[in-house]
């Protein structure tokens, strides 16, 4: 059940996509939190457990453009942001916009196309706009990205450089239903999918608002520090090769005036930062050849990071 306290407008989103989306409440709410920030997702889980379904559902919901864009060997970065072509009739170039001209884009298995591909979404991902030709393009607004890629299959993949999982504000997982969800999943399914019926509980406007409203939760200076702290120790650690940019820091602290807001609540609390740690900054660090070898995860250096620095106690909240 939705909590209470949330913000009746995510509230109703969330309601919206669990009519499609069943147990996987952690996703939806991860996922509306980028979506606040205008930050994206990578979305990393085995083929059949609702990639998909999740982002087509969460498109209804605000009623956005959902474009689906599916990664192959041969895609080429054209094929992604669009191409301009010479119109002998008008004696000029055209500008035909590729897939990435959307509101809400699934990238799915952008591990399965080539890093020059990949590269041509870092723009976009980065500055919300596309250069073509040395034309600048402005990417419609609100621009959510969520990409997906199989953690199993490596063969004939290219994995993501650093410098493009940086880009992603998230990293999360959906995991497999339990047999209960699972039965429940089958008996909604039998019929007429979910997905067919589904309809829009807020509009673009609204959607934009509630982004620009989230900029106005207060974080005090004792959270920022936490934040920094935390960031600070990815640098630290034994087990990391390469720790969390300032973009991480920036990046935690974006996430924790959304999750805030999602709650509805004008201040940030530690325990948003605590939550949201393992999935901001999991993917920005490097572990070294022996941590890989003896299993540690980067998920769990985080957790253990946070684990280990003192909580700050907040002298005052802003009103």
């Amino acid at each position: 059940m939705v909590n209470e306290k949330m913000n009746p407008e995510i509230k109703n989103i969330i309601t919206n996509i669990e009519k499609v989306m069943i147990g996987k409440r952690n996703v939806v709410e991860l996922s509306l939190v980028a979506l606040l920030t205008g930050g994206h997702v990578l979305l990393e889980d085995v083929p059949g457990v609702g990639k998909t379904m999740m982002v087509k559902s969460l498109a209804k919901s605000v009623n956005a453009n959902f474009r689906r864009i599916q990664f192959t060997p041969d895609l080429l970065p054209s094929d992604v942001t669009g191409v301009s072509i010479y119109n002998p009739k008008e004696m000029e170039f055209q500008f035909h916009p590729g897939p990435l001209m959307g509101n809400i884009i699934l990238a799915d298995e952008i591990n399965r196309t080539s890093p020059k591909t990949q590269s041509a979404l870092l723009e976009g991902l980065e500055e919300a706009s596309i250069t073509i030709d040395g034309k600048t393009y402005e990417l419609p607004k609100p621009f959510f990205v969520m990409a997906t890629q199989n953690p199993i299959e490596y063969e004939g993949t290219y994995p993501l450089p650093e410098a493009q999982l940086d880009r992603f504000l998230l990293k999360i997982t959906m995991g497999y239903p339990t047999i209960d969800e699972e039965l429940e999943i089958l008996n909604r399914y039998q019929n007429i999918p979910p997905i067919d019926q589904l309809k829009p509980v807020i509009d673009i406007d609204d959607l934009l608002s509630l982004q620009r409203e989230m900029k106005n939760v207060f974080i005090d200076e004792s959270i920022k520090h936490y934040i920094v702290s935390i960031v600070n120790n990815t640098r630290q650690d034994g087990n990391v090769y390469l720790g969390a940019s300032p973009r991480g820091s920036l990046a935690l602290m974006k996430a924790g005036q959304a999750y805030a807001f999602m709650y509805g609540r004008d201040y940030v609390l530690p325990d948003d930062i605590q939550y949201l740690a393992p999935f901001v900054l999991s993917h920005r660090i490097i572990l070294n050849s022996e941590s890989k070898f003896e299993g540690i995860t980067a998920e769990r250096i985080i957790k253990n990071i946070v684990k280990n620095i003192s909580v700050p106690v907040q002298r005052k909240v802003k009103l």
